[in-house]
């Protein structure tokens, strides 16, 4: 990817760089590479883009849900014919795979579409009266501005989690992007000035998270904020917004449990495995973190996945053979790294992979081997904490009952996984497990039309389906007197 002049942020129609004049470098993170120069702005930016939004407000929230499904099909349809050249600038800045990338992008453009239809069924209803001199009616009402904070993982489908919804009930969004991938952002925000969204709608500031992050839960123009990343940034955005009563939607870290049972297609659950840990390189909420497997099946699973590794290409993003990419920074490599050595420390076994991969192609980026650990613990971090990398930690277990207890002992609950050929087994373990999201003999779960979010400390709210607008509208009781 050529490196162009700086891209600036998009506040209230317009392309405008910061005041301070700073710039901030994106880099592949598998060669090393500057892919873009962006401008890097802070709470002044911040406070402009929330003042355009707060007046674009007016207008927008009073539009029909005809008139502003318009121009969410509009953008629908600008995603699908950029999605090879969006998949690009995903793969270039944060070392996804394209094939992975572009799914991503149809994902994105998914999410405008459904809201596109949604927008239009948005209800209220009349309640009967207890009083035959009074009526009762129920309306819902757009939230107001929404101060969207979006992660590096999926740079555009979680922008478009948090905007589509949003801007189908009748709120207008400034968002901020991770700044490891603005530029996909950017890009994205260069086809919503293109679908003729009214300026002020939808802003984009790109910006330092602290001063951005007290921007959106200090100004009271702000009513809502929707954020994705780390539990610990999550309570703090709740701490602070607490202070003015906002609005909040959480969707935090995970610490997912998969389980095979002896009974359970071991293929299946191989490749369920492979696409809920590898994908994107294990950096997501809801991959797995911890394999439960029951003894019966512990060696013949861990043959089949040691296999299924042997045969999987870790390389470049921008390559088409590439399954498994890059950690997106050194502190994220660092992490996944000692997280292994910590196992190996108290016990655990390397059974393959094991190392950073440093030779050749490897040289400037931030690879680790795809790993699989036995003998692992309780004590162990990879047991405990979110690793976001491409580890899987096996833990045998023997019945039902004790791996129920064992996967629920967190204090997180996004995601979890089962694979089991029983039928009255998948019920129980449906519905014994306190996760917001339960695959059954499915390692992939997750589709716009669906709920999404998590238990305990794993966030507040949902995004996907109706769901996902309702976090973004208020209930309003009228009571007429005749």
């Amino acid at each position: 990817m050529q490196v162009e002049q700086v891209k600036p942020m998009f506040i209230n129609g317009e392309w405008t760089e910061a005041e301070n004049g700073e710039t901030l470098q994106v880099m592949n993170p598998a060669t090393g590479e500057v892919v873009g120069v962006v401008s890097y702005g802070d709470e002044k930016e911040a406070k402009k883009a929330i003042a355009a939004a707060h007046e674009a407000f007016k207008s927008w929230s009073r539009l029909t849900a005809r008139e502003r499904s318009k121009h969410l099909y509009a953008l629908h349809e600008l995603i699908r014919d950029h999605r090879d050249e969006l998949a690009a600038i995903i793969s270039a800045e944060m070392g996804k795979p394209l094939r992975e990338a572009k799914g991503e992008v149809l994902g994105a453009a998914d999410n405008f579409l459904w809201y596109a239809e949604e927008a239009k069924r948005v209800y209220g209803e009349t309640i009967p009266s207890s009083l035959a001199n009074k009526r009762i009616m129920v309306i819902r009402q757009p939230v107001g501005v929404v101060g969207a904070i979006t992660p590096w993982n999926f740079p555009v489908n979680m922008v478009a989690r948090k905007i589509a919804p949003a801007l189908a009930a009748g709120c207008t969004v400034v968002l901020k992007p991770a700044e490891s991938t603005p530029l996909s952002a950017i890009r994205l925000f260069e086809l919503i000035e293109k679908a003729g969204f009214p300026k002020g709608v939808a802003n984009l500031v790109v910006g330092k998270p602290e001063a951005v992050g007290k921007e959106f839960t200090d100004n009271p123009k702000i009513r809502k904020i929707a954020f994705t990343g780390s539990t610990r940034v999550g309570k703090l955005l709740m701490e602070a917004a607490a202070k003015q009563v906002k609005r909040v939607s959480l969707e935090l870290g995970g610490h997912a449990p998969f389980i095979v049972f002896e009974d359970a297609d071991l293929d299946a659950a191989v490749e369920g495995l492979f696409e809920s840990k590898f994908r994107n390189s294990g950096q997501m909420c809801i991959c797995t973190n911890r394999l439960y497997v029951h003894e019966a099946v512990v060696d013949a699973f861990s043959e089949k996945l040691v296999e299924r590794l042997k045969k999987a290409k870790v390389g470049d993003g921008r390559n088409k053979e590439t399954e498994i990419g890059p950690l997106v920074n050194q502190q994220a490599l660092d992490k996944v790294l000692e997280h292994i050595e910590d196992a190996r420390e108290k016990g655990g076994r390397v059974i393959y992979g094991g190392s950073r991969l440093t030779e050749g192609e490897y040289a400037k980026g931030f690879f680790c081997e795809p790993t699989v650990i036995a003998d692992v613990n309780t004590e162990m971090k990879i047991a405990q904490e979110e690793t976001f990398g491409p580890v899987v930690p096996i833990l045998p277990f023997r019945d039902e009952a004790a791996v129920i207890e064992m996967a629920n002992d967190t204090v997180y609950g996004l995601a979890a996984y089962v694979y089991t050929q029983n039928n009255s087994r998948c019920f129980r373990l449906a519905e014994a497990l306190e996760y917001g999201i339960v695959g059954v003999n499915d390692g992939a779960p997750t589709q716009t039309q669906a709920p999404f979010g998590g238990f305990k400390e794993s966030g507040i709210g949902r995004e996907g389906g109706y769901y996902g607008l309702e976090e973004f509208l208020e209930t309003k009781f009228v009571s007429f007197g005749i």
